[in-house]
């Protein structure tokens, strides 16, 4: 059996994603409790907690309780709106460096990602090894901090870089699978959520080893063939789910922040510009072309808007990047005269260049 060919997953986790974007840009929120927050807009105060950092977790700030009483809990916590452009900026920066290093890269999320490394490293120890340069080069070129889990699957790396939050590494190798597994906690696996669990509970079954003993006819019988199948090859940690890219789904983006609050469209076409050259030159070096161009811009007070030019072929050209760019700044301002304290620039609905007409060569 050591001879065994066996499929090297990762699955790379940030570390409370929203809230360490925001200590990147803040330095003096570090040390803080920080709490992201999806306002409603009826009052001040209402809306649901999105995301917390580990300092206001501890205080019982979890994700989805109401603002409110998120506030009656930590009235001293730094409250901060969801501000997504930023966060879909930084990243774009971290999918950028996990590409350069695996096979197939599956995002998952805006900060959630499996890497398949299948014969690109030799086996699970220089894996592990991989892992770590991914860590580091993720906390010194992003500033931001990760969890891996190394697994034979999907399925369970996912649940390993769960394992040691934050900013940590498990490797699960093939033979120690259902080992590590079994002590684990029925929710702990990936797909069974309180009413599973519950009714998990309710047939005295509190972990995933419990769960792996109970017959496939047993669970078949209280959840269905296709639920109780699933349910009894997981609790074995099997899944044959294949790494694969989520087609239409990526987009490219940089944002950055302003020397000084400003409306000067001068100043704001100069860093437009910038960007530009930047997302071209990241589509530049994976041969893709782009659909749509969105300018992004962020107001003194914290508020994202964008404004969106979709193409009518795809394009790959930079000055088509730029002048959209310039073009959307100046009817955003034109539209919103208020003064900018970032922009940023995307580009979407990727396609690799197979070949296809791209606009400009009509």
């Amino acid at each position: 059996m050591s001879s065994e060919i066996h499929r090297i997953i990762l699955h790379i986790d940030m570390d409370y994603f929203f809230a360490q974007c925001e200590e990147r840009e803040h330095p003096e929120l570090k040390g803080k409790p920080v709490v992201i927050c999806v306002y409603s807009g009826r009052s001040a105060d209402s809306g649901a907690v999105s995301t917390s950092n580990y300092e206001a977790r501890k205080l019982g700030i979890k994700a989805g309780i109401p603002i409110f009483r998120a506030k009656n809990l930590a009235p001293d916590a730094v409250f901060l709106p969801v501000n997504m452009e930023l966060y879909r900026s930084i990243s774009d920066e971290v999918m950028e460096i996990l590409k350069a290093n695996c096979s197939t890269l599956e995002q998952e999320s805006v900060d959630e990602a499996f890497c398949e490394v299948t014969g690109k490293v030799s086996g699970f120890d220089e894996a592990k090894a991989l892992a770590l340069r991914l860590k580091e080069e993720i906390k010194q070129k992003v500033g931001l901090t990760c969890s891996i889990g190394v697994a034979p699957n999907k399925l369970v790396a996912k649940i390993a870089s769960d394992f040691q939050k934050p900013d940590g590494l498990t490797v699960v190798k093939p033979d120690v699978v259902i080992k590590f597994l079994a002590p684990l906690k029925i929710i702990d696996l990936i797909g069974v959520g309180k009413k599973t669990g519950d009714r998990l509970h309710g047939l005295g079954v509190k972990t995933i080893g419990e769960l792996s003993k109970l017959s496939a006819e047993n669970l078949t019988h209280e959840f269905g063939k296709a639920k109780g199948m699933w349910l009894k090859q997981a609790s074995q940690g099997i899944d044959d789910s294949a790494v694969e890219v989520r087609e239409g789904t990526e987009q490219i983006g940089r944002i950055t922040t302003l020397k000084e609050d400003t409306n000067d469209l001068n100043v704001i076409f100069e860093v437009t510009d910038e960007l530009s050259e930047d997302v071209y030159r990241k589509l530049e070096a994976r041969k893709l072309s782009f659909k749509s161009v969105t300018f992004v811009a962020i107001s003194t007070d914290f508020k994202n808007r964008t404004k969106t030019h979709m193409l009518e072929a795809p394009a790959k050209g930079l000055d088509i990047i730029k002048e959209n760019a310039r073009r959307l700044a100046k009817l955003f301002l034109e539209e919103n005269p208020v003064a900018l304290r970032r922009v940023g620039v995307r580009v979407a609905n990727l396609t690799e260049e197979k070949g296809q007409k791209t606009l400009g060569e009509f």
